[in-house]
């Protein structure tokens, strides 16, 4: 069993390859976990490119759950490093390292330190959807309006 679930805590098996501590919530109240950068030297990430960083860790996500890797608000505020693809998702068949695509948003060079916080790990449970195909869908006050349109007013 991939999972056991006691007093609300869900056990992860994980692979851990590197030379930085697990990842840990800094505090009781924390929903994410900091990842560190397995790497043994400084690496810099030109500005406006992208770099893929180890986390030395291997994990095994229970099915109905996936992992989700968000940024860091201080990495991205002080240096402007933040996933590239916004949000990275584990899913729970997926067994190889976990690594962190950062993306420098900034004018200019950044490094990423040995063992430096590079992201944040949540643990989120996961419906399966099943389709339902029909000809019209439920109407609503809003109705097809898009981008930004739950603010404006309509004139009278």
């Amino acid at each position: 069993m991939a999972a056991a679930k006691k007093n609300n805590v869900v056990k992860i098996k994980v692979r851990h390859v590197g030379k930085f501590p697990l990842p840990s919530y800094a505090t009781k109240g924390s929903a994410a976990m900091d990842l560190v950068a397995e790497v043994g030297r400084s690496t810099h990430i030109v500005q406006g490119m992208n770099e893929l960083i180890p986390t030395g860790i291997y994990i095994e996500v229970p099915i109905g759950y996936c992992a989700k890797i968000y940024a860091r608000s201080g990495l991205a505020d002080k240096k402007g490093l933040c996933p590239s693809n916004a949000v990275g998702i584990i899913d729970s068949d997926y067994r190889g390292q976990v690594f962190v695509s950062l993306m420098n948003h900034s004018q200019v060079t950044q490094y990423i330190e040995p063992g430096e916080r590079i992201a944040q790990l949540v643990l989120e449970k996961v419906e399966v959807i099943e389709w339902v195909e029909v000809e019209e869908l439920e109407e609503t006050d809003r109705g097809i309006g898009g981008f930004g349109s739950t603010g404006e007013k309509t004139a009278a």
